[in-house]
């Protein structure tokens, strides 16, 4: 029998066939990929005879895929974006498609990057009834609610990050489980190694400010003059402050490149550097002030570092306005869907300015217990000390096939 909607089993699910369980996932973003790497531990925790085949990036690989190509060819959002490399998508599309068919295995696991992944699945289903289970509910609350009915034809099951959405799913027809969000299972720094690096980087007391520019370097491109002119406006009035920047791997040097012209001398946390470059960006977490971010999963784990934050974002003006005209919601930042507020500032699109944004910094920094409460409450609502969400998917998945 199959677990009912919204809830996981806990024991170890064994199917009714006597051999290995074969498992093809799709991920397309770096997101996408840790959350494959974490389903595939758990998998494996589960059932050792489990094996992996599909597309991934080095988090799915070290737990022992072989990605068909490479992940960063499907790294790209907005629609602007997207056309000049739709040919390139359609045919990775097609390889994928077949690459599963031939594969036949137990279940297709796609994990979100939807505009990819549903495509895939919907052609696995013309051909096979291979199961197929999404990782990451589309924002079916946000925006587009008729995409729920629609990836029902070809979407048998969904692992859902977010607390309220297994009920949108079950509605469409679809099979839901609500699984948590990774960021509850990540180490959090101490105030010990948040003090430890203060002294090593020679900042004592003074008040940080963590400054994300995004992970793409389409979002890197927008918002690097932008962030370093509300940089110059801050810091006229706070001298004091001193700026850090932890870069994704992928963009360290258009995150070296760009802040080069910033006031304040950043401080860049290259991942490349030697030493352990998660436990020193886990440190400056804990250890800011305030953080702007580009709009994204980063206010979760700055959430979980108790870090009060302003999010920013800029996209192509023709995605933005497309986006708005359709939106259900009036905010984009997790913290403040989960926790059902509002405490957390955005400027977005037009509203992306460095005065706003320098603005937006100087009010949390006069008063950043305003977001305490709702940081609080997002990660309780996201599973905190609950089953790792990676085991708990795994078992998710297990009793769906």
């Amino acid at each position: 029998m199959r677990a009912p909607c919204g809830s996981v089993r806990h024991g170890a699910v064994v199917p009714p066939w006597g051999r290995g369980v074969k498992v093809f996932l799709v991920a397309g973003e770096p997101s996408g990929d840790r959350l494959g790497g974490d389903l595939m531990a758990g998998l494996k925790a589960l059932r050792p005879d489990v094996t992996f085949k599909g597309v991934g990036g080095p988090e799915m690989q070290a737990e022992g895929l072989e990605s068909l190509f490479d992940m960063s060819e499907l790294s790209v959002m907005g629609l602007a974006e997207i056309l000049p490399k739709y040919r390139a998508l359609k045919a990775r599309i097609r390889q994928t498609a077949q690459a599963v068919l031939d594969a036949q295995p137990d279940v297709l696991i796609t994990i979100d990057s939807p505009d990819f992944s549903f495509r895939v699945a919907k052609l696995v289903k013309a051909g096979s009834d291979i199961r197929t289970v999404h990782y990451v509910a589309p924002s079916v609350w946000a925006w587009r609610p008729g995409r729920a009915k629609r990836m029902a034809a070809y979407i048998d099951h969904v692992l859902a990050l977010l607390p309220f959405e297994p009920s949108l799913m079950e509605a469409a027809g679809m099979t839901c489980d609500f699984v948590g969000h990774p960021v509850v299972a990540d180490p959090v720094a101490s105030d010990d190694d948040a003090n430890d690096f203060r002294e090593e980087n020679g900042i004592g007391g003074a008040p940080i400010l963590l400054v994300l520019p995004g992970s793409r370097k389409a979002e890197v491109a927008r918002l690097a003059d932008i962030f370093g002119d509300a940089l110059t406006l801050l810091l006229a009035r706070r001298p004091d402050i001193r700026v850090v920047v932890p870069a994704a791997h992928a963009v360290a040097d258009d995150v070296r490149a760009a802040v080069a012209g910033w006031p304040g001398d950043p401080l860049v946390l290259d991942p490349r550097d030697p030493g352990d470059a998660k436990a020193r960006k886990r440190a400056a977490f804990r250890a800011a002030d305030v953080a702007l971010a580009a709009s994204g999963t980063v206010s979760l784990e700055l959430a979980a570092a108790s870090t009060p934050m302003v999010i920013a974002y800029k996209v192509n003006w023709l995605t933005f306005a497309i986006v708005k005209a359709i939106a259900l919601i009036d905010t984009v930042t997790l913290v403040n869907l989960v926790s059902e507020t509002r405490v957390v500032p955005e400027y977005l699109g037009r509203d992306c300015t460095a005065e706003g944004i320098a603005e937006g910094l100087r009010a949390v920094l006069a008063h950043p217990e305003a977001q305490e409460a709702a940081m609080a409450v997002t990660m309780d609502r996201l599973g905190r000390r609950g089953v790792p969400p990676g085991l708990r998917a795994a078992r998710s998945v297990l009793a769906a096939i």
